[in-house]
């Protein structure tokens, strides 16, 4: 059994830290699950570029508002808490927040938690399919 308290995460390797977003790794690849959980605290005012070529991602807002647009059809959503957004088809997409964002994501195949977005706004891909 895993067990972890996210004000455990705070000044370790588990927490990656950008002019954007704070990033809480719960769970990584090394954990052995099969997915990596995080916690994401998108800062006020970011618009972030993303396209995740090597990751499935979900995402579930608990806090904040804003929006993510789908860069290929314009179609934006709106993002409150208890809105829930999945890049099944790896979605290019812009998230902005009009306030403090926190969002619970989940990944698949796992990162293995010093990742950061690349100039194409992915994540390098992972060897790791456990």
């Amino acid at each position: 059994m895993i067990v972890r308290r996210l004000a455990d995460l705070a000044g370790t390797d588990r927490e990656v830290d950008t002019p954007s977003w704070t990033s809480f790794r719960l769970l990584l690849a090394g954990d052995g699950m099969g997915f990596s959980m995080h916690e994401t605290v998108v800062r006020p005012g970011s618009a972030i570029e993303m396209c995740y070529r090597n990751h499935l991602e979900a995402v579930y807002c608990v806090e904040g508002e804003g929006r993510v647009r789908d860069v290929v059809t314009g179609v934006v959503h709106e993002l409150r808490p208890g809105t829930l957004y999945a890049l099944n088809e790896h979605d290019e997409h812009v998230l902005e927040a009009e306030s403090r964002l926190r969002l619970v994501c989940v990944f698949n195949p796992p990162v293995t938690g010093r990742e950061v977005h690349d100039a194409t706004g992915a994540y390098p891909a992972s060897n790791s399919r456990r």
